[in-house]
């Protein structure tokens, strides 16, 4: 019995408004039976701080520091905490809520995505685990994504590594995931806004305990493009298909960037909540 095909989009880094279109046009490519489901790879440049879909940014968002550091805001469709996206490999899967390799429910949908990250990371002889369920921790309550794992992310020697975010719209799943090679937490934190300095320099100290880069967790560097190729084998084991590889068309690049500027560029939709 032949595999199920599906679509492999390894891109370079690209601009973070132009991240978020590429995702929003794939749901909508898919929904329209345009294209099969994607496991999409890139990176980010300028360095992206993401916010998530119902996360507020006034008060929150110190936007003067962001631009200071040069990075670029950005709003994803997907719900959770802020994220700076710099030195990671990001990861974005898109497929059809009622297909058949999809559970019905969020938490099992995560469940089994981060079942392929594991394979993928065992695959390159890294020993990580599945986070403690969040109703077994007290979360801090912060703007930060990394503060706090949640059902079903990615720890390695008990801190989390890889962070993923859910949406479904329309019939279709998109989940997307920071993987941190290296993490520079000082830079990260001065992104937010705190109450005082030292509530900043506090909560800085306790985050050096709850995540980390992956590299600086295994003391060792490994090639991007062997990263990719164990998630994609980790993502065809699970989910029992062949993926091919795919490349945007001209016109589909147009309609990233017309998007791109309509929406995710757009001050009234960065500073919407």
């Amino acid at each position: 019995m032949m595999r199920e095909k599906w679509l492999l989009l390894d891109q370079s880094k690209l601009d973070p408004a132009v991240n978020m279109a590429v995702d929003e046009k794939l749901m909508e490519w898919h929904r329209a039976g345009m294209i099969p489901p994607v496991l999409r790879f890139y990176g980010w440049t300028p360095a992206g701080l993401s916010v998530g879909y119902f996360q507020r940014t006034e008060g929150k968002i110190d936007r003067t520091a962001v631009e200071k550091h040069g990075f670029r805001l950005v709003r994803r469709p997907t719900g959770g905490q802020a994220v700076l996206h710099d030195d990671e490999l990001t990861y974005s899967f898109v497929i059809a809520e009622n297909h058949s390799s999809v559970p019905k429910t969020i938490k099992a949908a995560h469940k089994l995505i981060s079942e392929a990250l594991l394979c993928g990371l065992q695959k390159l002889a890294i020993d990580a685990n599945f986070a403690v369920p969040e109703d077994k921790m007290q979360t801090s309550g912060t703007a930060i994504c990394f503060e706090e794992p949640s059902w079903y992310e990615i720890t390695l020697d008990g801190k989390k590594v890889i962070g993923s975010a859910q949406a479904r719209q329309e019939g279709i799943l998109l989940q997307h995931g920071s993987i941190p090679l290296h993490m520079n937490a000082i830079e990260l934190f001065d992104l937010f806004v705190f109450e005082n300095e030292r509530v900043k320099e506090r909560m800085l100290r306790a985050f050096g305990g709850k995540a980390a880069g992956i590299f600086d967790l295994i003391g060792r560097e490994i090639p991007l493009d062997e990263m990719k190729v164990a998630f994609q084998e980790g993502f065809t084991e699970v989910f029992d298909v062949a993926f091919e590889r795919f490349s945007l068309t001209d016109a589909q690049w147009s309609e990233i960037h017309e998007l791109a500027e309509e929406k995710f560029r757009r001050e009234g939709y960065l500073y919407s909540r």
